[in-house]
């Protein structure tokens, strides 16, 4: 029988909640379930008014692996959607996670939760810059703590402040409030950040996406402040065999990360986490935070 639960007025169809989707940990779909009700409270504020997207790994990262930007079939009318214009489909819409009904409803897909740095309210207008640093082997989130550590001293020259991520893979993101500005305009910056950091520190940083430059650097990816791109959300689990977590993380531990061990941290540790810092990333939701692109 497959059981339905109620969420706050809403009823909610569940499926295969024994079903293991993490398999090194041998964590079910019910735990991944339990785990984003129990995040509501910090992973709320990241999706809300942002149009979603899905990469949906519904039989564990060893199985079909599947990016949507549509509402999923059967979608309830009760979920909030919003319409994203795309030119192979003007009249596209895509889902907004409003509330922890919709929370629960859409973790039942077992999706990575993707968001773009801007609202629906202001499409392609950012309020956040992010930098995704991401290591080529050998390097490892090791050297992305060394690239954050300058691109944070980088942006402060700038009058911004940067908070920092992991992105639950190999590395690390920071994300940056900004007054709300076009993301072509947030972009060309973010790239300019990202060749100065290559110019900077060449043996250690590159800016440019071509695989043969990335063995031993750390790749800033610039490009997902354009307004078509997204990046995974502060607190999303992540398809892998663990079930780690896009986790936010002090510039204390950053300073102090020798391995990469130090920096992986799986679902089970964010509420000890939470209870320790609170939420890390509270203020890219304070406008007094934001500052202006230069």
């Amino acid at each position: 029988m497959t059981p339905i639960t109620e969420v706050a007025g809403r009823r909610i169809t569940l499926s295969n909640l024994g079903k293991v989707i993490h398999p090194a940990t041998g964590t079910t779909k019910g735990e991944l379930l339990h785990y984003y009700a129990t995040v509501e409270a910090v992973i709320l504020p990241h999706l809300r008014d942002r149009p979603v997207s899905f990469l949906r790994y519904p039989d564990g990262p060893g199985g079909q692996l599947f990016f949507t930007k549509n509402p999923p079939p059967g979608t309830p009318a009760w979920v909030a959607t919003t319409p994203v214009p795309r030119t192979e489909d003007p009249r596209a819409r895509q889902v907004m996670i409003q509330d922890l009904p919709s929370l629960v409803w859409a973790s039942n897909l077992v999706p990575e939760f993707h968001t773009p740095q801007w609202r629906a309210s202001s499409p392609a207008v950012a309020d956040r810059l992010v930098l995704d640093l991401d290591p080529g082997a050998p390097a490892t989130v090791v050297e992305c703590c060394r690239v954050a550590l300058h691109l944070r001293e980088r942006l402060a020259e700038d009058g911004l402040e940067a908070f920092a991520k992991t992105s639950g893979a190999k590395g690390l993101h920071l994300l940056v409030p900004v007054v709300p500005t076009p993301s072509e305009t947030v972009s060309a910056y973010a790239k300019r950040l990202a060749v100065q950091a290559e110019a900077e520190l060449p043996r250690l940083v590159t800016h440019r996406m071509t695989k043969a430059l990335r063995p031993g650097k750390v790749f800033v990816d610039h490009s997902q402040n354009a307004a078509a791109k997204t990046t995974a959300t502060p607190y999303t689990l992540r398809a892998r065999a663990r079930p780690t977590v896009s986790a936010p993380v002090t510039w204390e531990e950053i300073e102090a990360c020798a391995a990469p061990d130090d920096l992986v941290f799986v679902m089970g540790d964010i509420a000890p986490r939470l209870e320790r810092y609170g939420e890390l990333l509270g203020p890219l939701f304070d406008a007094g935070r934001a500052g202006e692109v230069p």
